[in-house]
């Protein structure tokens, strides 16, 4: 029997990066009997090794806890912890769309960050009610009051409101959970006898039940045996299990309005259970479907080659495994010239690239070399054509082209006052627009518009080193804009080398391309004749460095004698390189092709 509305609360914990959303979940998890004393362990809820070892969250997780009021009213708990990096603000949305309330999380040495105000703009925008929960009152450093001031100055939220706790230690956890019975709104709408409306919040792949898909009930019930449709896919299939996370998996008869849990239907194809998507009733169908959220779009584009051609196939299925899990992961077959066949990934930024080639490495055991991260641009032909180009190397010829555009991003720093100088400079050498300067005590809020372009190759390394680590970075998608953008193309002995082409404003393309040409005289080991190294812009060189021949002394065997001698014999030596030149072929060394993208360690 499902529990009165009144009685449920759905909420999600949101937060910055590392301000203690995972440590607190596992309390509240505690406090609720969730689990006994030797089944927990830390970070409870993060299933990947990686989100261990790196303290983020990647996946968002859902929990159901029963708790007993003071005064006696048992209260069904739905928590759903969610991640605090940039990158996966599209896991928050969907989480966010599923509940009514919302737990904001501030680290009590650290105060309100970038990320702080992304998360409390996406909850203000699906209507949540908010309670700010200050953590980590037992460090040394902690500052709850400042704190709880900074939250009222910059967000708006009464500093009284704010419950004090240490995620930690267990302080305060017990006063948490009364607050969210007292201040937290239960489901607004939920009739059992209404035809069966669900929300699809996530999917994923498991190999021996297939497709989990994870549900919020809005009305009707969802049961084993019951025939459901997916109203976007149109697909039909039966329920085979329901249940709840505990965080154990427990099967249940069924899940009522207002509730959270899961479904299994023997779904083999992650396809079919599109996130955002409406579940009803086969035979009784609900009138309408939920707004549903947009689909992830990704931002960073980069191409992943195996080392070893061999390997391709092997990339090929653990790609489809990996986005059987993370439906943001888009993937289509390419082939280089230099780097054989591989595949065009699209990632939702830079940190999400990087989790996804580590767990290729990790669980699939393979060997990649990734190309220089790049974003997509619209490309406008004389005759009134739009393109999208997502890799450089298929860039039309210039003569057909009348203008490109290039993605913009409007980008929130925060940071300590005195780091403000080098950030203003990072940004305006990055071609950045100020929109916005203001201070919240002794912190500055910039706000930026930005060229993705800019910001996917180092800018977060740069921004994290000048502010040793203080400032803290988000950034939203802010339309297209017209720029002067070229291509720029590597050349090895007069060969292209399409693995390094990228797209560069014209104003920094002689710096990125003699800052390029520099690193690669590096990499490229010596040949027996002469390798010229260039830049190029269509036919016109912007940059050029020679890598000198290895070479060998002739004229180790004339001792004295006339200087015409010698003369003659380097003559038939620079003949012999001149033909070698002609026909020789360089070899670009694979390690060379990865320590040449990594443009932003100089």
């Amino acid at each position: 029997m499902s529990k009165p509305l009144k009685q449920i609360r759905n909420f999600a914990i949101i937060a910055h990066i590392d301000h203690g959303k995972s440590t607190l979940a596992d309390r509240l998890i505690q406090e609720c009997g969730g689990l006994a004393d030797r089944e927990m362990k830390e970070q409870v809820l993060d299933s990947m090794d990686i989100e261990r070892e790196r303290g983020i969250t990647i996946k968002a997780q859902t929990v159901r806890l029963n708790f007993t009021s003071k005064d006696g009213t048992e209260y069904q708990y739905n928590l759903m912890d969610t991640p605090g990096h940039v990158d996966f603000a599209y896991e928050v949305s969907r989480s966010l769309a599923a509940c009514e309330g919302s737990l904001l999380i501030v680290d009590s040495s650290q105060g309100v960050e970038a990320q702080t105000l992304a998360n409390v703009y996406q909850a203000l925008d699906n209507d949540h009610e908010i309670i700010p929960v200050i953590n980590k009152i037992d460090l040394p450093a902690a500052e709850p009051e400042r704190i709880a001031m900074e939250i009222e100055e910059v967000i708006g939220l009464p500093a009284e409101d704010g419950i004090h706790v240490s995620a930690k230690t267990g302080q305060g956890v017990q006063e948490l959970l009364e607050a969210i019975a007292e201040r937290l709104p239960p489901p607004h709408t939920g009739d059992e006898d209404k035809p069966t409306q669900a929300l699809l919040v996530d999917s994923w792949y498991d190999s021996y039940l297939g497709v989990v898909v994870l549900v919020r009930v809005i009305d009707g019930k969802l049961k084993t045996k019951q025939k459901v449709r997916f109203m976007n896919t149109g697909a039909v299939r039966e329920i085979d299990r329901v249940g709840i996370f505990t965080p154990k998996h427990v099967i249940v008869d069924e899940l009522g309005p207002g509730e959270m849990g899961f479904i299994t239907a023997s779904i083999k194809d992650i396809s079919e259970t599109q996130v955002g998507d409406t579940i009803t009733d086969e035979k009784r169908q609900c009138e309408s479907r939920l707004p549903g959220f947009k689909p992830s779009i990704p931002m960073v584009f980069c191409s992943l080659f195996p080392v070893d051609a061999s390997d391709f196939e092997h990339l090929r299925d653990s790609l489809g495994k990996l986005k059987l899990n993370d439906a943001s992961l888009h993937y289509e077959m390419e082939s280089s010239q230099a780097l054989g066949l591989g595949f065009r990934c699209g990632f939702l930024g830079l940190l999400h690239m990087e989790i996804i080639q580590e767990r290729l490495d990790r669980e699939f055991d393979l060997d990649l070399i990734p190309t220089a991260p790049s974003v997509v641009y619209h490309i406008y032909t004389t005759k009134g054509q739009k393109i999208e180009l997502y890799n450089p190397v298929d860039m039309p010829d210039i003569v057909s082209i009348d203008h490109i555009e290039e993605p913009w991003i409007k980008a929130t720093i925060l940071t300590p006052d005195e780091y403000l100088g080098g950030l203003l400079k990072l940004c305006e050498e990055r071609r950045g627009v100020q929109i916005d300067l203001t201070y919240a005590g002794n912190r500055a809020m910039l706000v930026y518009r930005l060229p993705l372009n800019e910001v996917v190759f180092d800018f977060y390394d740069r921004l994290k080193s000048i502010s040793r680590g203080y400032a803290s970075f988000d950034y939203e998608l802010d339309g297209y804009a017209e720029n002067d953008l070229v291509k720029m193309d590597i050349r090895v002995n007069d060969e292209p080398v399409d693995a390094l082409a990228m797209i560069v404003h014209r104003s920094v393309a002689e710096f990125r391309g003699r800052q390029l040409c520099e690193r690669l005289k590096e990499l490229i080991p010596r040949q027996m004749f002469k390798i010229a190294i260039q830049a190029a812009i269509g036919g016109k060189i912007i940059s050029r460095e020679t890598l000198s021949a290895l070479r060998k002394d002739v004229t180790a065997k004339c001792y004295g004698g006339d200087v015409s001698r010698k003369r003659k014999l380097l003559d038939k030596q620079k003949k012999g390189k001149a033909k070698m030149r002609q026909y020789g072929n360089v070899e670009i060394p694979q390690s060379a092709f990865i320590n040449a993208l990594k443009m932003g360690d100089n």
